[in-house]
């Protein structure tokens, strides 16, 4: 049986922490769908979905295992569509733990065959989050240092 992992987050910007969780999920599982969810806490994205799924896409052009998909549903229903057993999701912290475990107890009661598999950071991506990226960015600074793709 294929083991497909869905990588589900708004990606607003997809940073090279993201990429590195990508690349390490496919030591793991066969593919990985990245998932760009329409986050509803989140009311408007600074980078525009269409921008990110092509420069995400861009990064994989010449890994077939990688995909990326738009989602605007709960995503233990997208693990449904695509058949994926695993939810991928980094942890730079234990703030990120607290979140992601409620969130990761919720997607197994919603669907008990998808379990969540949490990938610690590497320390030289820990500092990056999407929210400073997008700050640094919009003041004008340059933040290509942390990304796997011109902007």
């Amino acid at each position: 049986m294929k083991k497909t992992a869905i990588f589900p987050g708004s990606f607003d910007p997809f940073t090279k922490g993201h990429h590195d969780i990508v690349m390490r999920g496919l030591n793991l599982f066969d593919e990985v769908i990245v998932g760009i969810g329409y986050n509803s806490t989140k009311k408007n994205r600074y980078f525009e979905i269409d921008l990110m799924v092509e420069k995400i896409e861009s990064v994989y052009v010449s890994i077939p295992s990688v995909k990326v998909v738009v989602y605007n549903e709960l995503t233990s229903t997208l693990a449904k569509k695509y058949d994926a057993q695993f939810l991928i999701r980094g942890l730079r912290n234990t703030t990120d733990f607290e979140y992601e475990n409620t969130i990761s107890q919720m997607n197994r009661y919603l669907n008990k065959d998808l379990e969540t598999v949490f990938l610690i950071t590497s320390p030289q991506f820990a500092a990056i989050s999407s929210t400073v990226i997008r700050e640094v960015h919009r003041y004008g600074g340059d933040v290509s240092e942390f990304l796997p793709y011109s902007i």
